[in-house]
């Protein structure tokens, strides 16, 4: 692959570092709040690699490049970036710090933006480079913003009130809650840089990221219960200013950092995982008393309170309705030819915004064909689109913004009739995602412990996948939220030792992938809970499934599923027309019903 663009902009970037007397600079997918996903202006090594994956890093020097993601991305990163421009480097078996401490020289200077990066990964890098003789520059400005000619300017939005019968919660008894928290570590403040914190914490809501309902925005919480909020004062209304009331001072975003300096003496929390390097170095300058805490909205808001869960319960039999919607729909028209991916994208979000009350999708839909489902995190647009094919299978991952709450679902259907390897690998998959959904747990389990349920019928075959297996869930907030987690604890994935705690929201989306053939993934959001069992000596908990759609039985070997596990799908199916069949007309209903009918477990006996 050749991409004429890039070798340009790679061109420019290594004259603009050559005039700042550069050798090199790390661009990372990242903001100044070192969120997931980022606004446009904030899109850099997209614009300078190509690449459309939501995590990664690029390294630049005078002769070489490299690109660094993680196994979700091994396919695509091959497919969108020029490898005669950019060496392709697994993450984490290599890392930025190892790739250049390979690659400088002594003397050599690397920059990097310290609003863009944490400071143990700023520190470490420093360190490494150190070592061969190199030094890591803190840059005033970022270089690619100076040779990116047309990049966008940050959303200008207004910000919106989330209405507290939603939240479950006043914004102002947030705030005293952290207030008092401040108060019991003795701590005077603490800085909020994580954008769904702040959205949490002052019960507003944003468009300034794509899918993910945030305002650009810092904040400084006191222990006096006052705040400090950073906004672009053009962003908020007269209703949000009343909102937010006389104790959150409001100034513009570009003065937090001469606020920071203001901090002189001053015990002050800062989570290090979500503050950039930026602040840390603000605010050593200024003379403060650094205490590394973690951001304290991060666990209050991960779990739900009554509201929320009220809310997000009624957001998913909504969405339910949709997805089913469009599983009929495709059912019908796939067959017949000329569909595509983005066809078939665009059509489940016209099945949604038919509720009227869609404020935004969660994430860009993973609507992938064949082959392109073998990418866990595929990305379809006009030069990837492929069209669905008869014989193959179709992966399907979305999700709808609702005030009420976060939707996040995959199904994954065969057009046509599978084959008996995809029978064998959907009915493994459904049989781990059985496994979680059914597991109970004593109070204080992580979810590192539970993360081989969903495996180990893959790993009996000697297949896995390279994704986690779950992730916490936002209330009308970001898809991805921490901080607990269901995955492998290898590689140091953040979240895999949170206890989980009642109340957490998390997905459940095992899968499989065949390089070059299709993708498998089954995936439901579930809610911690309570539960009662009989003579048990631990408080205990489990999972309710909140997702509701019909699963793929057609893809089911039934040979392969215990009496257990086929009840626990037919319970379930049950349920999804228990819940959906009032939502949808009369003919979508007769097909509903077919599709949630109890197994055929005539072909085969069960499974031991």
């Amino acid at each position: 692959m050749s991409s004429p663009v890039h070798s340009e902009r790679l061109a420019r970037v290594r004259a603009e570092l050559a005039a700042r007397g550069l050798d090199g600079f790390v661009v990372p997918i990242s903001d100044e709040h070192m969120s997931e996903y980022v606004g446009d202006y904030a899109q850099r090594m997209a614009w300078l690699t190509g690449f459309g994956g939501s995590a990664g890093t690029a390294a630049v020097l005078p002769e070489k490049a490299a690109v660094f993601v993680d196994g979700r991305y091994t396919v695509q990163v091959r497919d969108q970036v020029d490898g005669s421009l950019f060496d392709y480097v697994g993450v984490p078996q290599s890392s930025v710090a190892e790739w250049l401490g390979a690659n400088v020289s002594a003397g050599q200077k690397v920059g990097y933006d310290p609003w863009l990066h944490g400071i143990d990964w700023a520190r470490g890098l420093e360190k490494a480079l150190a070592a061969k003789g190199a030094d890591l520059v803190a840059v005033e400005t970022n270089p690619i913003d100076a040779a990116w000619d047309d990049q966008p300017a940050p959303s200008d939005a207004v910000v919106t009130v989330h209405d507290a019968a939603l939240a479950g919660q006043a914004a102002t008894q947030k705030r005293e809650i952290i207030a008092d928290w401040l108060k019991a570590n003795g701590l005077d403040t603490t800085v909020m840089t994580a954008l769904d914190s702040i959205a949490w914490t002052f019960n507003i809501r944003g468009t300034d990221v794509s899918h993910t309902p945030v305002g650009l925005s810092f904040a400084l919480l006191h222990a006096d219960a006052t705040t400090d909020l950073f906004i672009a004062p053009e962003k908020l209304t007269d209703a949000v200013r009343a909102h937010l009331g006389n104790s959150v001072r409001i100034h513009d975003r570009s003065a937090f950092e001469a606020a920071l300096a203001d901090l002189t003496d001053k015990k002050v929390a800062v989570d290090p995982d979500r503050a950039v390097a930026a602040i840390f170095t603000a605010l050593e300058s200024a003379g403060a008393k650094i205490a590394r805490h973690r951001d304290p909205a991060v666990l209050p808001k991960a779990i739900k309170n009554d509201a929320e869960l009220s809310g997000t319960r009624a957001a998913h039999v909504r969405d339910g309705v949709a997805v089913s919607r469009f599983l009929k729909w495709m059912e019908e028209a796939a067959p017949q030819g000329g569909l595509d991916e983005l066809g078939a994208a665009a059509k489940l979000r016209e099945f949604r915004d038919a509720s009227g009350v869609l404020r935004d999708l969660s994430f860009d839909t993973i609507s992938a064909a064949g082959p392109n489902g073998a990418l866990p995190h595929y990305k379809v647009d006009e030069t990837t689109n492929r069209a669905v094919e008869t014989g193959t299978l179709y992966l399907v991952d979305s999700g709808g913004q609702y005030a009420d709450g976060t939707t996040d679902i995959t199904r994954t259907i065969a057009i046509g009739s599978p084959t008996a390897e995809m029978r064998r690998r959907f009915t493994q998959v459904l049989k781990g995602h059985i496994a979680l959904a059914t597991a109970r747990f004593p109070k204080g389990t992580r979810g590192s412990q539970l993360d081989i349920l969903a495996r180990q019928y893959l790993w009996a075959d000697g297949v896995d996948y390279a994704h986690g297996t779950g992730h916490g869930v936002g209330s009308y907030l970001a898809v991805h939220e921490g901080p607990q987690r269901i995955a492998k604890p290898a590689g140091g994935q953040a979240g895999t030792e949170e206890p989980l705690h009642a109340g957490m929201i998390l997905s459940n989306e095992p899968g499989y992938y065949k390089a070059g053939a299709f993708g498998i993934r089954i995936e439901n959001l579930v809610v911690v809970t309570p539960v009662r069992i009989v003579g048990a000596e631990e408080d205990m908990l489990g999972f309710e499934t909140i997702t509701f759609a019909p699963i793929a039985q057609n893809l089911v070997d039934v040979s392969l599923l215990s009496a257990a596990e086929a009840d626990w799908l037919d319970a379930y199916h049950a349920e999804v027309f228990e819940k959906l069949g009032a939502g949808v007309e009369d003919e979508e209903r007769a097909w509903l019903e077919a599709a949630c009918a109890p197994l055929d477990r005539a072909p085969a006996a069960l499974a031991a």
